[in-house]
């Protein structure tokens, strides 16, 4: 027996080629972008709509650029060589720094770069420690909002063939100098300072706040350990996930909920195809009313009383996809997922190439019961045109065909999205993004709470959710290594406003999408980012923005039950923070080490 689990191990792990699974961060956005350059100018070849990538294929993918350096021009040899310098781990060497101490072979303590790395002369064990501490300062009219956070990342190697990593960051959003008149009392301004928030249709990082009568702190720990070889990993990790090609917020998975653990396998076997699975253990926000535990009190009499502390719903999710690339820089995925809630998981959804939908209908059809919250997603992504990424991506939450007959008012819930982004022509170190997303009614939802598209009670597709739509325009200008210019315009809208009741639920998807609006941002962006060293980083961003909502309390005579009939201010205070609410010029000025 020992022989045979010594051969399968062999069978995974004893091939000459190796590819890291330390995860980077999506919140890195320069190394992204600065790859997807690439990729758009034919230098390399990128599956980008599964995210994030990992670090070994980054530094990959950099070394190949460099050894094309014909095909770059001068700014982009300089970034190659910068980024690289932050990947020397993975290249096999040891990074260079400003401010160092090391012996240029097993390890270097740097403070600009500010990292601490290791590697044995023979590779079998490569350690790396980067700090994380920055402040950004949000200011506008209604007084100013103060984000600082700290943290440190480390991450391992161990003989080629499993990756350990661990990140932590504890964030605080303080509001002590929101200014009363729009923020009243210290409640208004402890509030006004937590500008992520479930129902907010933003884009910042979703988390669960702690107790501070100050503002909001609350922290983000992401973990991992993999086994991989050349042509695939498995992974037990909690981390932040995006699906589907995008440059301004996934309507697939976005990555914008908080990170959860997940069982992750990644399988590579050949140039033309790739599978992607997951299964994860999301957090429903719904208590169990069967599932507590009794804590004793006494009081002072000497009573011994007891109360119930409830515990949340289970939830689940199980999701794959696969993608084929039958010409080159074509790459054509198909992918289904399901959400479910049962006390316990179950072994059917940890099949990685699965129709979960299909599965789903033969555990609860014969009872008759209600089944589990599935869907289908799909995502193009052509560079075939050099300098030219073309995409589309498309999730189906409810498809039937009889909705597409004539005289069937009732729609299909799904949401695509459409875009390109041109780089580097006509001129050279200029981009430009154009991107278009369109939600229809009820799609994300379900009647039960606990199988919604939604983990920690944040969607976990599109950040304007359901009945909206999004158009984004930006322009990037990159003038020299480390220095970006972006101007961006976003219009986001949301129309009427439906809760998903199962009786009343006909009647919400018969309704014109795309009708009444109930709340509205127009927003214009300007961003300076300059990247100094590796991981030290300074920003400026300006932006005014106008967020508005509409009336729709009128409308309660004669609106559909399920229908949200609520007033302006209403609107306006469940889709958008009171720090942005109305007509604002707001910048925002940070100092960080890390990202």
């Amino acid at each position: 027996m020992r022989k045979k689990i010594l051969f399968l191990f062999c069978c995974f792990c004893g091939l000459s080629v190796f590819s890291q699974e330390n995860p980077q961060n999506i919140s890195y956005e320069r190394i992204y972008d600065f790859i997807d350059e690439l990729a758009n100018n034919k230098v390399i070849e990128i599956n980008s709509h599964v995210k994030p990538y990992s670090r070994q294929l980054i530094a990959e993918k950099l070394q190949e650029a460099q050894s094309k350096d014909s095909l770059l021009n001068v700014r982009q040899r300089e970034e190659v060589k910068f980024f690289l310098n932050d990947y020397a781990l993975e290249c096999d060497t040891v990074p260079t720094g400003y401010v160092k101490w090391t012996d240029n072979k097993k390890f270097t303590l740097s403070l600009f770069q500010p990292a601490f790395c290791y590697k044995q002369e023979n590779n079998n064990f490569k350690m790396r420690i980067v700090p994380f501490i920055g402040a950004d300062v949000y200011i506008n009219k209604k007084g100013s909002i103060i984000h600082r956070y700290y943290g440190a990342e480390l991450s391992a190697d161990i003989m080629q063939h499993v990756a350990v990593w661990g990140s932590f960051r504890d964030h605080s959003y303080n509001g002590n100098h929101l200014k009363t008149g729009y923020f009243p009392t210290r409640n208004d301004k402890r509030n006004g300072a937590r500008i992520s928030q479930s129902s907010y249709l933003n884009l910042l990082p979703g988390c669960e706040y702690k107790e501070a009568d100050y503002g909001g702190d609350y922290s983000d720990m992401r973990a991992g350990i993999s086994a991989y070889t050349w042509w695939g990993s498995v992974s037990v990790l909690k981390d932040n996930l995006e699906w589907g090609d995008n440059y301004h917020g996934s309507n697939v998975i976005s990555g914008r909920a908080p990170s959860f653990p997940m069982i992750s396998l990644k399988l590579t076997p050949c140039k033309w195809f790739q599978l992607d699975y997951i299964h994860g253990w999301l957090v429903s926000n719904v208590i169990d009313s069967t599932n507590y535990y009794v804590q004793e009190e006494s009081t002072k009499g000497g009573e011994v009383i007891t109360t119930k502390q409830y515990r949340p719903r289970n939830k689940y999710i199980a999701a794959n996809m696969m993608t084929f690339r039958p010409v080159k820089n074509l790459s054509l995925s198909l992918g289904n997922s399901i959400i479910y809630a049962e006390n316990s998981v179950h072994a059917a959804f940890f099949l990685p190439i699965g129709y979960y939908k299909s599965i789903d209908h033969m555990q609860t059809k014969g009872l008759g019961t209600e089944n589990q919250n599935s869907q289908i997603f799909f995502n193009i992504s052509s560079r075939n045109l050099k300098h030219v990424h073309l995409y589309c991506s498309m999730y189906l939450d409810e498809f039937k065909l009889d909705r597409l007959k004539k005289g069937n008012s009732e729609n299909n819930l799904f949401s695509y999205k459409v875009g390109t982004r041109i780089s580097d022509f006509p001129l050279k170190n200029l981009s430009f993004t154009a991107e278009f997303t369109r939600s229809n009614i009820m799609n994300y939802k379900h009647s039960i709470q606990s199988l919604t598209w939604a983990s920690n009670s944040y969607n976990l597709g599109s950040y304007l959710g359901d009945n909206s739509q999004d158009i984004y325009l930006a322009l990037q200008y990159k003038p020299i290594r480390g220095l970006d210019f972006t101007l961006s315009y976003t219009n986001a809208t949301k129309y009427n406003d439906y809760e998903y009741i199962r009786r009343d639920v006909g009647n919400a998807i018969a309704q014109k999408p795309y009708d009444e609006k109930v709340w509205k941002n127009d927003e214009i962006c300007f961003n300076v980012l300059y990247e100094i060293c590796n991981n030290i980083f300074i920003h400026l961003d300006l932006a005014w923005n106008n967020a508005r909502a509409y009336d729709m309390s009128w409308k309660k005579s004669k609106a559909i039950v399920s229908e949200n009939c609520l007033t302006e201010q209403q609107f306006l205070d469940k889709y958008t923070p009171k720090f942005y609410q109305g007509e604002n010029f707001s910048a925002i000025f940070g100092v960080n080490i890390g990202f």
